[in-house]
């Protein structure tokens, strides 16, 4: 299981008693957090910080264990910021300053000058706090005592957050083909994606693939299928088409798992050897966390792949999707939003049916897809751009909606939201922001999820919601210019 390591601070200036005051106050914590926190993450106290060797030796260890997804310090007394400063640079995981103390109340009747010495992290923690600021290091700081619901769900977001970062570190994302031709909102810096994020992103030839597919055995495809028919209803008497997808994914599981790959990109513009359009595997793929972008959008589909492992353990759907087009019948403004076949499966609302149907791109045989109405409830729109000089994350609230009529003619899964706070101005703050059609979407993440994700990995963020009004946007345009 993943770790977090808590390093408490102090210094030796108030002797070896306040010291063993200090571990023992800081053993009691982490007791009490792993109780909270159990079968999430566990939290591993590390030796006071004391001086600058020791903090060296703490936050070695932190960078250099490969099961540590973050680290917690506090500062329990005044611990002198300079001798922080190189156990700090040693540091490249997420970071949570945690501003508490050991005991909730002061003891008006007893307090005197050595409790006020052991107990001062409104003392220490400033301090440690204007290091952190002064070396520019991405943190999180959590206010509140530690035994409070509102900490304990700081520290929980924390975790899931910094499980993401972990994750997005070691991340592999594939393209079949390159960015769609002419395209630009869904091309972007590979190596800087790298250096800032840890996504190996690298060209695959789609032949290689497709050798991988061609070997699948007809036994495999029988497992795959009985598989397909546990999970959803068979509403096409075309069982071939069905079982080419079934090749498709058997062979794509075998590729992603061989290469240690946790996304993929691929396009229509380069479909040689495949008679189909990838559609049902992908959608059953996106279920399993495989990160999923079309037309070589490496972006998305390394951001998908991020946030559904964030999401992990938490109600709702996460996965890719595409502004399509919308209703636009006054005051009732809603976003339909789709995608040629490959919408996640994970966003049903009703038991996802397999059909085969002509699709007008690609130049391919009819491919069978998953079609489904989608998930209602409140959720957030996120999407990822590359604005030159640096990455752009923007977050939108949203609310997923049953759609007003049936769509029968309408040959793909499907999910409508209605913007925040409303058509006009989330719409508008969405295209000045320079947001991509290609996003997110998910119900089991929030806003601050994304804004503790774009803290931690320094990148710029741009929220639309409800307390959004139109002199932000305009704020927001002056930026731009």
């Amino acid at each position: 299981m993943e770790k977090l390591y808590f390093i408490v601070g102090s210094q030796y200036l108030y002797g070896d008693e306040c010291l063993k005051q200090v571990a023992k106050d800081a053993q009691v914590m982490t007791d009490f957090l792993n109780s909270k926190l159990k079968g999430k993450a566990n939290i591993e106290l590390l030796p006071t910080v004391v001086n600058s060797q020791t903090c060296i030796a703490d936050l070695q260890k932190a960078q250099m264990d490969k099961d540590c997804i973050g680290v917690i310090t506090w500062m329990h007394t005044f611990s002198p910021a300079k001798m922080w400063i190189k156990g700090l640079q040693e540091l490249r995981k997420p970071l949570l300053h945690l501003h508490t103390q050991a005991n909730r109340e002061l003891p008006y009747d007893k307090i005197d000058m050595d409790f006020m010495n052991l107990n001062q992290a409104a003392h220490g923690d400033r301090e440690y706090g204007f290091i952190l600021s002064r070396m520019r290091i991405p943190h999180q700081v959590l206010a509140g005592y530690y035994e409070n619901d509102d900490v304990i769900d700081g520290i929980s977001q924390f975790v899931d957050v910094a499980k993401a970062i972990a994750f997005s570190r070691s991340l592999k994302v594939a393209s079949f083909g390159n960015n769609m031709r002419e395209v630009a909102v869904t091309d972007g810096d590979r190596v800087e994606s790298q250096i800032k994020y840890g996504w190996e992103c690298n060209y695959y030839a789609l032949g290689d693939l497709v050798k991988i597919i061609n070997s699948v055995s007809e036994s495999e495809i029988d497992a795959k299928m009985t598989e397909y028919q546990s999970k959803y209803e068979l509403k096409t008497d075309n069982i071939k088409a069905v079982r080419e997808q079934a090749k498709y994914q058997i062979g794509l599981e075998k590729f992603l798992k061989d290469n240690g790959i946790g996304a993929f990109a691929d396009t229509f513009q380069d479909l040689y050897g495949l008679k189909q359009l990838p559609g049902l595997a992908v959608q059953d793929l996106n279920a399993k966390g495989i990160g999923f972008g079309p037309e070589g959008d490496y972006k998305i589909a390394a951001l998908a792949a991020v946030l559904m492992k964030m999401s992990e353990g938490r109600k709702g759907a996460t996965g890719f999707i595409e502004d399509y087009t919308y209703d636009l019948t006054q005051g009732k403004e809603l976003e339909l939003a789709s995608h040629m076949l490959e919408v996640p499966v994970t966003f049903a609302a009703t038991k996802p049916e397999i059909h085969v149907m002509p699709l007008g791109i690609g130049g391919k045989e009819d491919p069978a897809r998953l079609i489904f109405d989608g998930v209602e409830g409140d959720g957030i729109q996120v999407t990822m751009v590359d604005m030159g000089d640096h990455y752009r994350i923007i977050c939108a609230d949203i609310e997923l909606v049953k759609q007003p009529k049936p769509m029968p003619n309408l040959p793909v899964a499907r999910i409508m939201y209605r913007h925040k706070p409303n058509f006009k101005i989330g719409t508008e703050g969405w295209c000045i922001a320079g947001g991509a059609h290609h996003s997110v979407v998910s119900t089991a993440l929030t806003r601050e999820d994304i804004a503790l994700f774009a803290m931690l990995t320094g990148t710029e963020l741009i929220c639309i919601g409800e307390e959004t009004t139109k002199a932000d946007l305009n704020a927001l345009m002056m930026k731009k210019y």
